[in-house]
């Protein structure tokens, strides 16, 4: 079993950082071989360049894919699931995930496919994990959750992904509150995904 987690926060000191290493205990236990691909450690190039614009916008299957974008796409092609885990922020995700959907899922791999490029595999399980300062029922009430599960789990994961939930851990403002509750729903997220794999 191997899971790539696509990690997105800039601090150690965050919460979301503690979610990040509960999580690894969790899989651990399972025997499991996992990889991180940390966007802010790695220094994840968020922004488009012209030139891949241009073969976005363009579909100019001939420009090259950078060699960044082209590690990540070989890290997805090893994994049976992929777990985002990342801090809402403005309603969305960090700008570096946001860049690594922009630059990874590029025309041609993920979508625009034709014969003669290499096509991103159906991946079986895919976990979308957030951090969030406001309750989930307050999420629900305005809306916000149901938004949020609309544009990771149906636009950006979509049918590149087999199955596909997403976890709201929120109430963060009120940590010692949730903290306990959210280490549990991180310890089933983890026999869910056992159920899908195996």
């Amino acid at each position: 079993m191997n899971i790539l987690i696509v990690y997105s926060h800039p601090s150690k000191k965050s919460y979301t950082f503690q979610v990040l290493e509960q999580l690894k205990s969790a899989i651990a236990k399972q025997n499991w071989n996992f990889e991180v691909s940390d966007l802010y450690a790695s220094n994840f190039q968020s922004d488009m360049s012209e030139e891949e614009y241009e073969r976005e916008g363009f579909v100019k299957l001939n420009l090259l894919i950078s060699k960044d974008v082209l590690a990540e796409q070989q890290k997805i092609e090893k994994a049976d699931c992929i777990i985002f885990l990342y801090p809402v922020w403005w309603s969305d995700c960090p700008a570096k995930l946001k860049g690594w959907f922009d630059r990874v899922f590029s025309v041609g791999y993920a979508y625009g496919q034709t014969d003669d490029f290499p096509k991103m595999k159906t991946i079986p399980f895919g976990l979308v994990i957030c951090t969030a300062g406001h309750p989930n029922a307050f999420l629900t009430e305005i809306k916000m959750a149901q938004s949020m599960e609309t544009i990771m789990l149906e636009d950006r994961l979509g049918k590149r992904f087999e199955n596909k939930e997403m976890l709201i851990l929120g109430g963060t403002l009120e940590l010692e509150k949730v903290m306990e509750n959210h280490f549990s729903q991180i310890k089933e997220a983890v026999d869910k995904i056992k159920n899908y794999l195996t």
